[in-house]
């Protein structure tokens, strides 16, 4: 073969490399990057990056040596949410981590040809991310939250705490946490089984924050009841001292860190191992596997933590049944 002809054919299969590939002989760096929700200052957050980077470690990727992780707080603010979005896409990465359905829905519009790797994410088959979950297709894969109808299990849950319950405030933040509108949906549906008015309790910044939880404490027998929130899960601290201050018994499923710091109850997921396996999601994608042919991950673990001080502060006696479910009881 004459060295014009090998170099054409060289040139040649060189085109058809996949991106990556072609990305790793020019610069062995890659670069990822992580849209988060929350602050850079919680603990629980800052947990789950260093999860995914820890086992990307495992598998052979280290910062300053092969990998580049750019991380973004959106802090719970629908601006940062879209600006971060915007900048992370601009510099074009090998991949997005994308945490929480306001996260994704910010990311999808600007990129569909950067690898997605997203979680946090409550059925995504509903709400129109993906229309397979083994085969989901596409620039995404990634690890499913809760399926929409948990809405009754939160409620069920708070109802076996405080019997008395008839009234219940469903609180988040439209613009950070569209897919509250479903979880309230099955909340409607499954309270006139237990006794309880399901009320609309949505906030669009912390000005409103004690204005609706007060409205909800002017009456007897009211709870509150907080789905996946990026807004609500930076005002934590803020929510548990109105509901400690209104005697509202509470649930929250976005971060248990409330109930460590005075909630009543937490019910939600362990996320850690997701973050675990989204590390190796991304290995293999930074190796050449396309991220539609992933199947997406459903989340298996679960856990239920209560607040003993706070109960009793509240006049509440836990059941049996939820003391022997609980993972955790907080004394």
């Amino acid at each position: 073969m004459r060295r014009r002809e090998f170099i054409a054919l060289i040139g040649g299969a060189a085109a058809t490399w996949p991106r990556g590939v072609r990305a790793q002989s020019k610069d062995s760096t890659r670069h990822i990057g992580m849209l988060m929700n929350n602050v850079a200052t919680d603990q629980l957050y800052q947990a789950y990056v260093d999860v995914l980077v820890k086992t990307l470690q495992t598998l052979g990727w280290r910062e300053g040596q092969n990998l580049r992780v750019d991380v973004r707080w959106t802090e719970g603010k629908p601006d940062l949410i879209h600006s971060y979005a915007m900048e992370l896409v601009a510099t074009a990465p090998d991949l997005i981590v994308a945490s929480s359905t306001a996260n994704l829905k910010a990311v999808l519009p600007a990129t569909r040809s950067i690898p997605i790797v997203f979680l946090l994410v409550s059925d995504p088959v509903v709400q129109g991310f993906i229309s397979n979950l083994a085969r989901p297709g596409g620039n995404m894969t990634g690890f499913s939250a809760y399926e929409f109808s948990m809405g009754a299990k939160w409620l069920d849950l708070l109802k076996q705490m405080a019997p008395s319950l008839t009234r219940i405030g469903v609180m988040f933040n439209p613009d950070t946490s569209p897919q509250s509108q479903l979880f309230l949906r099955s909340i409607e549906a499954a309270a006139p089984g237990f006794g309880v008015q399901a009320i609309a309790a949505p906030i669009h910044d912390s000005t409103e924050i004690a204005r609706a939880i007060g409205d909800i404490g002017r009456e007897p027998n009211g709870g509150l009841l907080f789905p996946t929130d990026n807004f609500t899960g930076v005002h934590n601290d803020e929510i548990v001292e109105l509901a400690a201050r209104y005697r509202l018994p509470a649930i929250y499923s976005n971060s248990e860190v409330a109930a460590r710091k005075g909630g009543l109850m937490y019910y939600g997921i362990d996320y850690v191992p997701q973050f675990r396996q989204a590390a190796v999601y991304v290995d293999r994608i930074l190796k050449g596997a396309r991220p539609g042919d992933l199947p997406v991950q459903m989340a298996t673990d679960f856990k239920l933590i209560i607040n003993l001080k706070t109960a009793h502060a509240l006049g509440l006696e836990i059941p049996m049944g939820l003391m022997m479910r609980a993972n955790e009881i907080i004394e």
